[in-house]
């Protein structure tokens, strides 16, 4: 809910950033804007993921100019799960918003967010009706929400990313949750509450060329379907149901066979090659569905933290006592630096 009574609401911008260095001061620039507009308190946590650009030094004078700006530096690239899960332990708002860090998530969009906030929503997510992105790009990303709600277990909104509002009690959820390898629309969704969404058209990025490439948006539907859907196990149950179902028919016909024509030779050499080669794979294709659930569960059982924070700029002291235990490492380092500021 929006912030009590007697005190200013206080919002939280939380931007995961890798090779954005460009975009860093536009969108501080434009984060700004917006909340002296809507007139409440704010703070603006941009988390570096181990940008190998000079986003690290932008972020450091940034973070001297204006005490509202809370700089994170990880120590290597932990993806944007992570970056937003780092962020989101150290925001201190009363609702917490998640952006990109390439301005293809509009900051203008965040007074619908609030209002929707106000009105009583707890998750206010971003829908996104149209994009500006190749025509097979634009489909195969409508397919996969769509295919993914339908063997998810859950009710996750299509075509909705991760950028959108959350109150403090979504992200205190979250925050709680012990999993590592994170799919942070799928759990926004588990966490429940009252949500709806906003509907936009995401632009391109303003800088650079996207650092996700195919394989790595394979990589996230593989770790989005593992995560909230039994649909893959269930599969190699009815794949194991038809194999078995398809030779006891064949082993029937062939007993008839033999006895409506004894004197027949067995024929067929090359459809035994095949059918052993089918199954074959089948039996590989179900190996590799089991092998994708025990690599997450054993990333899972590893208990590595999910990132590893390097420095912190202007952290807030509020919540220093909750940080995790590199964080606070990261706070203390971050101060001793010569000309850092926290």
């Amino acid at each position: 809910m929006a912030g009590g009574a007697g005190r200013r609401e206080r919002i939280s911008a939380v931007i995961a950033c890798y090779r954005d260095a460009p975009a860093i001061p536009i969108m501080h620039e434009r984060l700004t804007a917006v909340f002296r507009d809507l007139g409440v308190d704010y703070e603006i946590v941009f988390v570096n993921d181990g940008s190998p650009d000079d986003s690290r030094e932008v972020l450091g004078e940034l973070a001297a100019r204006d005490r509202r700006v809370v700089a994170i530096t990880h120590t290597r690239a932990f993806g944007s799960q992570s970056a937003f899960t780092s962020g989101m332990r150290l925001a201190t708002g009363d609702a917490v918003v998640l952006l990109d860090g390439d301005l293809q998530d509009p900051p203008e969009l965040i007074p619908e967010f609030v209002q929707k906030w106000r009105d009583g929503y707890t998750v206010v997510y971003g829908e996104r009706v149209d994009r500006e992105a190749h025509r097979v790009m634009r489909w195969a990303y409508k397919l996969f929400y769509r295919l993914f709600r339908r063997v998810s277990y859950l009710e996750v909104p299509v075509d909705a990313g991760d950028f959108g509002l959350m109150d403090r009690r979504a992200v205190d959820a979250l925050n709680r949750l012990p999993e590592k390898q994170r799919f942070l629309r799928g759990l926004r969704a588990w966490v429940g509450f009252r949500q709806t969404g906003v509907p936009y058209r995401r632009p391109e990025r303003m800088f650079g060329r996207s650092t996700n490439s195919p394989l790595k948006n394979l990589g996230w539907a593989r770790r989005a379907i593992v995560s909230f859907s039994y649909a893959p196990l269930d599969f190699i149950m009815v794949v194991a149901l038809v194999v078995v179902g398809a030779s006891f028919a064949a082993l029937l016909a062939q007993i008839v066979l033999k006895l409506a024509l004894p004197t027949a030779a067995p024929r067929g050499i090359t459809t035994l090659v095949v059918l052993v080669l089918f199954i074959g794979g089948v039996q590989l294709l179900c190996l590799s569905i089991i092998g994708s659930y025990l690599a997450h569960m054993y990333d899972e059982v590893k208990a590595r933290p999910a990132y590893v924070v390097d420095e912190i700029l202007n952290a807030p002291p509020e919540r220093w006592a909750e940080a995790d235990e590199s964080d606070r490492g990261a706070v203390r380092a971050a101060r001793r630096r010569p000309g850092s500021v926290s």
